[in-house]
């Protein structure tokens, strides 16, 4: 059931949001007009699951462009929801402004309830008298601040609205984020993904104040975009307002699984687009930049053009360690919108993934033929490197424990020149990679002699089956769903799993002996 909170501005819609909700996902702040953008949340009361959408304040005597969009946001709030609720201060009285919402209110064709906000005490409770002339019924005394009547409003919330819901998804949709500056045009991609008006848009830098959560289906995928305040150098931010709307971009970030880094392409990318960039690339999740306004960066004299994308290219890949992929974009012509959906899938698809095991081993096969490993010379003679075993331990970001003989012999060099050509070679670009190097002689709860015969046991056991029986058991057994820092200890796989050039290990392989 979809319920929309709406009402003059600065009477307390937000704050009773959250109150309903028992959460702070609405901005709330001393100042009018906070809210502007409208932006749903979700909670559940006897059984019911319930969607608040909370508007901005509705004044219908303004007439500037912004105000408008105001009032059209809550005007499509109330055309989605079964149920609205007109929320008033009581401790101001009737206001021209509550009378104007009320008689729009009248003509709805949902139920409409009146919720006199700012009742924080018994005493106060007589103040909703006088609201019962809107003619919308008995007024429910509420305070957001304290908690009070909360319940009763919830409860006639549910004894007015539809007695069904429908049929929740079981999909889990890719949460797409629009993050960047101020004023580079997330709000107008966004509304070019969805194919309405449904974020405000203005020239007015930081018109976006919250993380707006949208659903999007594309090409039979679910998708959640959010689009968010633009983030400024910390040094320039000095209100508290900008502080928390920047907080809650963060945090945006943080739940995606696929970050969007939207620059002005007139600009080109900035040491602040960086700076957002490393944010949520440290957060978890796959990232990409998108040079928007491509249709103006085209001109003649602008920063970034044609010409010019491939270098910009090359200081991104040196720039950010991660490496992610750069995109042009254009949301006033509608240049390259699908494409950049279908690349935030496929972002999100290979950082949910898993690389199956072979595969794994097959690839660091390839890397020691093209650039050998490195070696030490000691006292004891020149000891290489040994990459024994590799699998993937975990997604979301993706997580893979390398077996090796030794940790002493692992540079930094050799460390990036592997993670470099698995990005390559898997496609995984500006998608956050985690690689352990474990120790072959390390312990892990057992001491190694009984972990060596553990795994030659287990060998003779399966010599009787295929080959294929063997690499899936061990597999399971083994390396399926295993933390890092639990990775066991292994010197046995079939022979096709592991190039014997690479394991080097004349015992294990006499013990193997498999056809």
């Amino acid at each position: 059931m979809k319920v929309a909170i709406v009402g003059y501005p600065n009477v307390g819609k937000s704050s009773l949001v959250n109150r309903l909700t028992e959460s702070r996902e609405a901005v709330v702040h001393e100042t009018s007009g906070v809210t502007r953008d409208r932006k749903e949340l979700h909670t559940e009361w006897n059984g019911r699951a319930l969607t608040l959408i909370d508007t901005g304040g509705v004044d219908l005597d303004e007439r500037d462009d912004l105000a408008r969009q105001i009032q059209q946001q809550a005007r499509e709030a109330m055309a989605e929801a079964d149920v609205a609720v007109l929320v008033v201060d009581a401790k101001a009285g009737v206001r021209p402004g509550d009378l104007d919402m009320a008689d729009l209110l009248r003509h709805a064709t949902i139920p409409v309830i009146v919720a006199a906000n700012k009742i924080d005490s018994v005493k106060d409770i007589a103040l909703t008298a006088e609201f019962h002339q809107f003619g919308l019924g008995d007024p429910v005394a509420v305070s957001a601040a304290q908690g009070l009547g909360t319940g009763d409003l919830l409860d006639r919330i549910v004894e007015v609205g539809p007695e069904h819901d429908p049929e929740p998804s079981t999909d889990d949709p890719i949460r797409l984020a629009l993050i960047g500056r101020p004023n580079v045009g997330k709000s107008s991609l966004v509304n070019r993904f969805l194919g309405s008006d449904r974020v405000i848009v203005s020239d007015i830098a930081g018109t976006t104040r919250d993380a707006i959560d949208m659903p999007l289906t594309f090409e039979g995928r679910a998708i959640t975009l959010v689009d968010t305040a633009g983030i400024r150098r910390q040094s320039k931010v000095d209100e508290s307002l900008e502080y928390y709307t920047v907080l809650r971009s963060q945090r945006a970030a943080e739940r995606a699984d696929v970050a969007l880094v939207i620059c002005d392409a007139t600009d080109g990318v900035t040491s602040q687009d960086f700076r957002v960039a490393e944010m949520a690339m440290k957060s978890g999740c796959a990232t990409a930049l998108v040079l928007n306004k491509w249709d103006v960066g085209a001109e003649q004299g602008a920063a970034i053009g044609p010409d010019q994308l491939d270098k910009e290219r090359i200081r991104v890949n040196r720039k950010l360690r991660l490496r992610p992929r750069v995109l042009t974009a254009s949301a006033k012509t509608g240049r390259n919108i699908e494409r950049i959906l279908q690349e935030a899938v496929g972002l999100a698809d290979r950082s949910r993934g898993r690389i199956p095991t072979p595969q794994l081993n097959r690839f660091i096969s390839d890397i020691v033929a093209a650039r050998q490993p490195p070696s030490s010379n000691s006292r004891r003679g020149n000891k290489r490197l040994k990459l024994i075993y590799m699998t993937q331990t975990a997604e979301r970001p993706p997580r893979f424990s390398i077996q090796v003989n030794s940790h002493g012999l692992i540079t930094r060099d050799y460390a990036y020149y592997l993670e470099n050509r698995m990005r390559e070679r898997y496609r995984m670009e500006g998608i956050p990679l985690m690689i352990d190097f474990v120790e072959r002689n390390e312990r892990r709860g057992r001491s190694a002699r009984s972990d060596r015969d553990f795994t030659r046991t287990q060998a003779r056991d399966a010599a009787s089956e295929s080959e294929l029986e063997v690499a899936d058991e061990l597999d399971e057994l083994e390396f399926e769903d295993v933390a890092a820092d639990e990775v066991p200890e292994f010197e046995f796989a079939p022979q096709e799993e592991i190039d014997l050039e690479v394991v080097e290990d004349a015992e294990l392989v006499e013990d193997a002996e498999l056809n």
